[in-house]
């Protein structure tokens, strides 16, 4: 067990450093879009700064929440405070969504504007967009490695940045050559990436929020079954707590068992789901098999 607090404690940090890493590069994003957009007088550009601007609150938000996450069980939260980063991640997924409404509503009511481009500045939102592609690909790859939800939500949030940056790139120029109905069309489909990636996001949050289970019970009745001395198996219960799994289960074992042999057989139990299922927050109650 104080294995398994280290590794979570390096795991956070390891969370908290990306984060800090990508609200760094946010920022870099956000004052090269607001330069860009005050010097071409694109109010596309400036409204992607805005954009950038909220991503760099999500870091800030993020980072907070992740460090409150992981503080340990208390009186007030005795499962632990892991669902504070699955209620991020449906924060930032909702924020997506909202995101997607705004462009779509952008893109249909847009008026022309006359705004004028240059090799310079073009070459910065071309910088802008390869920061975007380097810290979503490393922070996705990281999301995977740490299996951080959070982290996934800023990779996927992020990849949308690519997305509405090279929108706003494309409608850009394009707008300066007078073809605003091909800028239209590329928001309205950039919009409906960005709602796809959202509703990714709340398939994996919903079933933790709803504690939908967590594992089918049909295979932990198999599994806890197998060990011997298990008479029968009253209740089997699953749920997830953040990016964790945990158990609860009712055994009954034979009447005359001694209290040490019941204790015995839980911790077989204990040790099967870790090896198993990776399960490693397990409540059993032992009932005499009558």
């Amino acid at each position: 067990k104080m294995i398994m607090i280290g590794y979570m404690d390096q795991r956070d940090t390891k969370i908290l450093r990306i984060i800090l890493i990508e609200g760094l590069a946010n920022f870099t994003v956000l004052t090269i879009k607001l330069l860009v957009g005050i010097v071409t007088g694109s109010l596309a550009v400036l409204g992607d700064a805005v954009h950038s601007l909220t991503d760099v609150i999500n870091n800030i938000v993020a980072w907070f929440v992740t460090r409150h996450s992981a503080k340990p069980a208390d009186l007030r939260h005795p499962y632990g405070h892991r669902k504070f980063e699955t209620v991020a991640v449906f924060a930032l997924a909702a924020l997506l969504a909202i995101l997607a409404f705004e462009l779509v509503l952008h893109a249909i009511t847009r008026e022309t504007t006359e705004i004028t481009t240059g090799r310079l500045e073009l070459g910065l939102m071309l910088g802008v967009l390869t920061i975007n592609i380097v810290i979503s690909t490393w922070q996705r790859s990281w999301a995977k490695r740490l299996k951080s939800d959070i982290l996934l939500a800023d990779a996927n949030h992020t990849f949308s940045d690519v997305l509405i940056t090279a929108s706003v790139i494309a409608g850009w120029q394009l707008s300066a050559m007078g073809w605003v109905w091909i800028d239209q069309i590329c928001a309205l489909a950039v919009a409906a990436l960005i709602l796809y990636l959202a509703f990714g996001l709340f398939k994996r949050t919903l079933p933790v929020l709803l504690d939908e289970r967590a594992i089918e019970a049909e295979r932990l009745r198999e599994a806890v079954q197998s060990v011997e001395g298990v008479r029968e198996i009253r209740r089997v219960r699953s749920r997830w707590i953040g990016s964790a799994r945990a158990v609860d289960l009712i055994i009954e074992v034979d009447a005359q068992m001694s209290t040490a042999a019941a204790h015995e057989i839980a911790d077989q139990l204990e040790t099967l789901l870790a090896d198993q299922f990776d399960i490693h927050d397990v409540s059993i109650h032992v009932e005499p098999h009558t």
